[in-house]
């Protein structure tokens, strides 16, 4: 019999209606056990209860070091992880990154709150469950089930508001057919980083986005207000409109880490325009994000930095993740 323990975060999943006031997390993680589990036992504990809206770094690192903790325990043989959907691909990310044990690590939500008379949560939960206490996934790292897919979290994100399928992006490791878990892949493993020191709560990584007419000044003023790194979600293939180039070269020259990303859905960074396109951009000391979107390139980034990674070798340290 598999044992897996549950970890509370809040969410949509333990969300209910307030009137007016709108939804608010509030369920505990103890009334998302599945009901009927099989052969599996489920032990449940809060870590957070709280919008994933509201997350910060500081949070996101006190729920990695909540599933290092119950990974930890030789009674469990997996961890499932309940979140809200806006940010889940971040902390998912973050616990692939860290993830050194063979167990699984599973995280899953809701689009629709706990009152809701269609609710997905309890769905979503047993099917992480399954995937938690599946002897085939130990070894693929932290995984993302919605709606009957189970997927990496390296390169997952968010793709629809409301959808009960709200995920898109990464590997599939498997779907659900007949009640069963159909295994279909092995996502790539990448080597483990150690779990973040306390100074990954408060380094500023941020991100700023291309468009017609942006203002690089946003960037000086990022380096102003102290950040280590600054991740610029170009358009395309990773470019940016005028004065972006001059505003990353006086960045990195200030020994703030410039990442170019881009704001298209899918695809890499394939830096190829001159004239304040990617060409330039990497010419003045950007560093191409390759196929991390913008927001699980920041967390790589500062889990890099909180750790001691010099300006120097930071590059090299970031390819060893693309």
């Amino acid at each position: 019999m598999a044992h897996i323990q549950l970890l509370g975060t809040g969410g949509t999943i333990a969300s209910r209606s307030h009137g007016t006031g709108g939804a608010v997390a509030t369920d505990t993680s103890s009334a998302l056990i599945p009901k009927h589990h099989g052969n599996v036992t489920v032990h449940a504990r809060d870590v957070l209860t709280i919008g994933s809206y509201r997350l910060d770094l500081a949070d996101l690192h006190r729920i990695a070091e909540a599933v290092g903790q119950a990974l930890a325990d030789p009674g469990t043989d997996g961890v499932v992880v309940t979140h809200g959907t806006d940010t889940l691909e971040e902390t998912a990310f973050l616990l692939d990154l860290v993830h050194a044990s063979p167990k699984p690590v599973v995280l899953t939500g809701a689009q629709r709150t706990a009152d809701s008379p269609d609710a997905d949560g309890p769905r979503n939960v047993t099917e992480a469950v399954l995937a938690a206490a599946d002897m085939r996934l130990r070894g693929t790292g932290a995984l993302i089930s919605f709606d009957g897919t189970v997927r990496s979290a390296r390169g997952a994100r968010k793709v629809h508001t409301t959808a009960g399928s709200a995920f898109g992006g990464g590997t599939e490791v498997a779907h659900m057919a007949g009640g069963g878990l159909v295994v279909t892949a092995a996502p790539r493993r990448y080597p483990v980083l150690p779990m973040p020191p306390a100074e990954f709560d408060t380094v500023r990584v941020e991100v700023i986005t291309a468009y017609p007419g942006a203002t690089p000044e946003l960037m000086d003023h990022a380096v102003q207000l102290g950040s280590r790194a600054v991740v610029l979600a170009g358009t395309g293939v990773g470019n940016a409109g005028p004065g972006f180039a001059e505003a990353v070269k006086r960045a990195t020259g200030s020994g703030c880490i410039v990442l170019l990303s881009t704001r298209a859905p899918w695809g890499p960074v394939v830096p190829t325009y001159g004239n304040g396109g990617g060409i330039d951009l990497t010419a003045a000391g950007a560093v191409p994000s390759g196929d991390l979107n913008p927001f699980q390139a920041r967390i790589l980034a500062a889990v890099l930095l909180s750790a001691g990674t010099a300006p120097e070798r930071f590059s090299e340290a970031f390819e060893t993740y693309l």
